[in-house]
């Protein structure tokens, strides 16, 4: 389970963030509860994972690490407020790489989070599942692009949410294989799980510690992974890139913090970040 591989590392990385980031106070960290900001809504992947290490964390320093959710678009309302905290450990990020690095290309907004948040630690790096409700005609990855292809529009996928890993793996995958779908959002996980499993939603690209569990379902099937490498966890689950060479779609998932000085590229920049014009484009793609 992830939190019995990965608690033993988190919890030294989390240790030698309290002694070499407040020397002042590397002692006593903390004196008082800690937040963990997740950006996303209760009850997906991101969430349950913040939560085991929230359980583990207040047991090994003796203080209340508390998790509150803060879900938007691309995350920025969870990572505007750690960036607006003090520089004092008390206030945490928790979420995928991904969000942090590809926020800025798709939002102006008044902090560069690359430049205003350093990790502290990966606590893991997460591989996803490409599911499709059972009832179609299909049953592996090169069927369902070409009975896509055959139906231009007719078919839908859903996100967690936008601006994260759900949503940009789906569309760069269709827009790669030429496939005409359209997206219809969920706001978390569950939801997108659900609206698959109901029959709302046509397929499913997320997390797969969500979906493995589902993989004997009577509802949906599960049809690819988006490693490079199969899952030692699910051998007969063919990889996204044997039917799309190059396609590959992970992302790690770290505690944030901010610094208790800014990059030099940041107070340069007077810490704002603006889209490109490609990001843009492939946001109105």
């Amino acid at each position: 389970m992830w939190h019995r591989r990965r608690v033993t590392a988190l919890l030294s990385a989390l240790c030698l963030f309290a002694a070499q980031s407040l020397p002042a106070r590397a002692g006593d960290w903390p004196t008082h509860p800690v937040t963990i900001v997740v950006p996303f809504g209760a009850g997906g992947n991101t969430d349950m994972m913040a939560r085991l290490a929230a359980q583990d964390l207040s047991q090994k320093f003796g203080q209340n690490f508390i998790v509150e959710n803060r879900p938007s678009p691309g995350g920025v309302l969870g990572t505007r407020e750690v960036v607006g905290a003090a520089p004092d450990g008390y206030t945490i990020l928790f979420c995928a790489s991904t969000m942090i690095t590809l926020t800025p290309l798709l939002e102006t907004l008044e902090f560069n989070p690359v430049e205003r948040l350093e990790p502290i630690t990966n606590v893991g790096t997460g591989a996803q599942v490409m599911a499709i409700k059972r009832s179609l005609p299909v049953t592996n990855l090169p069927e369902f692009l070409a009975y896509a292809k055959a139906n231009p529009g007719k078919l839908n996928f859903t996100v967690a949410g936008t601006q994260n890993l759900s949503h940009f793996s789906p569309v760069r995958l269709f827009k790669e294989t030429g496939v005409d779908i359209v997206m219809v959002p969920a706001r978390n996980e569950p939801q997108a799980i659900s609206d698959l499993m109901s029959g709302i939603a046509d397929v499913y690209i997320g997390n797969a510690a969500s979906l493995l569990p589902l993989a004997d379902s009577d509802r949906i099937r599960l049809i690819a992974v988006s490693t490079p490498q199969r899952l030692a966890g699910a051998p007969d689950l063919p990889t996204v890139a044997e039917t799309v060479p190059g396609f590959e779609a992970s992302s790690g998932t770290v505690f944030w913090r901010r610094p208790e000085r800014p990059s030099r590229s940041s107070r340069r920049s007077g810490r704002r970040s603006r889209p490109s014009s490609e990001s843009r484009r492939s946001r109105s793609a």
